[in-house]
């Protein structure tokens, strides 16, 4: 039996045609484009396979050109019209991408007052990855939960501080305004819209057609590289963040990393979370847990052991503080991302 015979015996339901209209511009990541509207072509295969229902969804691909667009793959998309000249009552979702080409956008007052007109009169606005900053740039964000890459996340806390940036999340949905963590992640928004739109049961069946999760096991920090390579010379703290990279069983308290930075507790924690976008105590667990991640992938270690040399104390705080970060055991963890031993013939 295959993917579609199986969807066909979920219960009949009444087809809604909603169109998903796709911003995408030179330099954007390809898949942040394709990924979304593969899913969404997927699900409504499904839903009229055998039967009269119409397309589900019919997709479209805008830009600020009717050239060919050159993704940053070197794969070029063919639009199928210019922003301005679409009917925004046509659209019922608007998805922006994500990718390096968004840094020159962000001064295009013009695209920025069409996305927030669009955020007034789709019913649904999205962005995959880096299209968040576009969103972010346009206004739809301020005062809303949302979502990036974990490689931008701090960026674009400090560029918006009325964007409330949850670093771990693959997706966020914060009332009809929606954002994604990058790359694959636009697929796992895509798939939780086809569930908004339907049912799980169609979900499901995309999923595993893509062979993809319906829900991922835990957020997207658990892919992320290691925090030491984020900590630079720029900003009042660099040589600060570098000491607590090295110094993980020290007291690193907020009082004792004031002293440190020769400032009061209640100044030292107010500056610390403004330039860095998390508190200090939110810096040290994180730092913490991505020292355990390390081992966890590279060694044997007993966690009480692992949890004494980052500075938990007891194996059971580092499990509370892993699991509460990245809804995974640090058993788990070491299961699914430990390196092969290596063995000699």
């Amino acid at each position: 039996m295959n993917q579609i015979d199986t969807y066909r015996h979920a219960p009949p339901q009444r087809i809604v045609p909603r169109n998903i209209a796709m911003f995408c511009f030179p330099e954007a990541q390809v898949i942040d484009v394709t990924g979304p509207i593969s899913v969404f072509a997927t699900a409504s295969e499904f839903l009229a396979a055998g039967t009269a229902f119409p397309a589900a969804y019919s997709t479209s691909l805008l830009a600020a050109d009717a050239r060919p667009v050159k993704t940053s793959s070197g794969i070029r998309l063919l639009p199928d019209q210019h922003y301005a000249d679409c009917d925004l009552s046509s659209i019922d979702t608007l998805i922006v991408a994500g990718g390096a080409g968004v840094g020159s956008l962000l001064r295009d007052t013009a695209l920025t007052r069409w996305l927030m007109e669009a955020s007034r009169r789709t019913r649904r606005i999205a962005s995959v990855c880096t299209g968040a900053f576009l969103l972010a740039e346009a206004g739809i964000l301020d005062n809303r939960r949302a979502a990036t890459h974990w490689r931008y996340s701090t960026r674009l806390a400090r560029a918006y501080p009325s964007i409330d940036v949850d670093m771990d999340a693959i997706h966020v949905k914060d009332g009809h305004v929606y954002s994604s963590a990058g790359v694959t992640a636009g697929m796992d928004l895509a798939l939780a819209l086809v569930e908004e739109d339907y049912d799980r049961n169609l979900a499901l069946a995309v999923a595993r057609d893509k062979v993809m999760f319906l829900k991922r096991p835990g957020g997207q920090s658990q892919f992320s590289a290691t925090l030491a390579a984020q900590i630079g010379d720029e900003g009042p703290f660099g040589a600060l963040q570098r000491w607590i990279l090295e110094n993980l069983t020290e007291d690193l308290s907020v009082s004792s990393l004031a002293d440190r930075a020769a400032m009061s507790p209640r100044n030292f924690a107010r500056v610390f979370t403004q330039q860095t976008g998390q508190t200090p105590a939110k810096f040290v667990e994180s730092i913490r847990l991505d020292f355990c991640r390390g081992r966890l992938e590279e060694s044997p270690q007993p966690l009480e052991t692992l949890a004494r040399d980052a500075g938990f104390g007891s194996a059971e705080r580092l499990r509370k503080s892993f699991q509460r970060q990245f809804r995974i055991s640090p058993q788990d963890y070491r299961r699914r991302f430990r390196a092969p031993v290596s063995q000699d013939n």
